[in-house]
């Protein structure tokens, strides 16, 4: 099982936050969140997607929000004290994250982001996050994940 964990688990134990591995199958392409929700027959509003932006100063934001939802940007923009924001092309996630698309995770991105969760996230007793790589999850409490990430909890969703 060692050899099976993420960089993001490792984190996770270093800091002695409790979480659950969750593995699913995968083939080439890049899996959704949503599908992600239905392989692992769970809600796809406990199962949580990383976003990455950069905002009009130029910086760049983390925002996680359910699987199923769409990122408001106005929102998104008014939560990080933006004028506004935009996505991040897929060509950058890897050299702005360390991860890559469809298995980018708000935990051990190469530099630390300003990062925002949903705030439905705490209806869950737990939620679950990208294990930082294709066909792995992490489940855990999301204020466990606001304290990974130093993050915020915010109305982000459209």
């Amino acid at each position: 099982m060692a050899e099976d964990k993420t960089n993001v688990m490792r984190l996770l134990e270093q800091a002695d936050i409790p979480y659950v591995p969750h593995g699913y199958a995968h083939g080439k392409e890049h899996v959704d969140g949503v599908t992600v929700a239905s392989i692992l027959g769970l809600d796809p509003q406990r199962v949580f997607k990383t976003l990455v932006t950069r905002g009009a100063s130029g910086g760049f934001c983390v925002f996680v929000i359910p699987a199923d939802g769409t990122l408001d940007l106005k929102k998104a923009a008014r939560a990080a004290g933006e004028k506004h924001v935009e996505m991040i092309h897929v060509n950058e996630i890897n050299k702005v994250t360390g991860y890559v698309r469809g298995g980018c995770s708000p935990v051990g991105m190469k530099k630390a982001y300003p990062t925002f969760v949903e705030e439905t996230a705490q209806l869950w007793d737990t939620i679950l996050v990208s294990a930082g790589r294709i066909g792995a999850q992490v489940e855990l409490a999301s204020d466990d994940l606001l304290t990974m990430c130093s993050g915020t909890y915010a109305d982000l969703t459209v």
